[in-house]
């Protein structure tokens, strides 16, 4: 966005985006008292990149993003740092090139794009954990991470958009 277009809203309200972010990947490693839940938890981060991705890209850079998967693999305690930044990065570019597709779009055609990046991002996060395991891994997992996620969305949708209204308005 040109600069001559930007309007000021102040340094606390150019972290919300990021700030979000964070808070979003500590929620996806907060334990839930459900049976084999821990092990598939939402992926809240996802949620937060492709939701500012669509509605504020220039208030969350690719930096932001990599500390934020980077973090997220750091708090899950992953052998495979680094895997969740690489992912988050590959979504956040394929979805900045179909941004205009979402921009100013009933929510329903957002949810639809977020279910494709979902897709693609946990099938090739499958992909990337089978390669560094030398064998293919059960796929179940990540799938019913995916429908989990795509699931809650609409609720972190919601949050973040309030978070959006409440810290941005002036932008």
């Amino acid at each position: 966005m040109p600069i001559a277009l930007q309007r000021d809203i102040g340094y606390p309200g150019r972290l919300v985006p990021f700030l979000t972010t964070l808070l979003f990947a500590f929620f996806s490693v907060v334990p839930f008292n459900l049976p084999g839940f821990a092990v598939v938890m939402p992926a809240f981060t996802l949620m937060a990149v492709f939701h500012w991705t669509v509605y504020r890209p220039d208030l969350l850079p690719l930096s932001a993003v990599f500390v934020s998967g980077l973090l997220l693999d750091l708090l899950n305690g992953t052998p495979y740092v680094g895997i969740s930044a690489l992912v988050f990065l590959i979504g956040r570019s394929a979805v900045m090139g179909q941004r205009k597709l979402f921009v100013n779009r009933p929510f329903a055609v957002v949810w639809l794009g977020f279910l494709a990046l979902a897709v693609v991002v946990f099938l090739l996060l499958w992909a990337l954990v089978s390669a560094l395991h030398a064998s293919f891994i059960d796929l179940r997992p990540f799938a019913f991470q995916a429908v989990l996620t795509v699931a809650c969305y609409p609720a972190a949708s919601y949050v973040l958009a309030r978070a959006q209204r409440a810290f941005l308005a002036r932008a």
